[in-house]
């Protein structure tokens, strides 16, 4: 099983679809990291850029471009809504990789105020720090049911 069914079975969700936006910069491993959540049998081996944007059946996963705010890119239906947000400071195998924590503060993270959020160092390539962000999803989303 690929962490976004595991999530989803987590959350009693295992019938019902799951809405994942992922959204980052060309070259960040959006598609590593949608790739690595998928179970191991629906994974591809060998993943090429993207070209526009990406949805599946099971989870709408869009990519985009991100513009220099994240606030300003998200759609009235997200922006008014308290949902949690979860960032991967990817790509932290490569040499010249800075922290998350000096991710979160060139992006100004702690101005926002209305969602959760939390960041994650993470290395798609080899799965490192997605299974941190999808726990700490899925205790955002529990606490939300309750």
């Amino acid at each position: 099983m690929g962490l976004f069914d595991k999530l989803a079975g987590w959350l009693g969700l295992k019938k019902k679809e799951v809405h994942v936006l992922c959204l980052g910069l060309d070259n960040s491993g959006k598609t590593t990291i949608i790739n690595k959540l998928k179970p191991s049998n629906a994974q591809t081996q060998d993943i090429v850029p993207t070209i526009g944007f990406i949805c599946l059946s099971q989870y709408l996963i869009c990519q985009a471009k991100a513009d220099t705010e994240i606030s300003g890119n998200t759609t009235t239906n997200i922006k008014h809504r308290r949902l949690p947000i979860l960032f991967f400071a990817n790509k932290m195998d490569l040499r010249d990789a800075i922290s998350s924590v000096k991710v979160s503060q060139l992006l100004s993270l702690e101005n926002i105020k209305d969602k959760p959020w939390h960041i994650c160092a993470s290395d798609a390539l080899k799965g490192e720090g997605l299974q941190e962000g999808v726990d700490w999803l899925q205790d955002q989303i529990q606490a939300m049911k309750t």
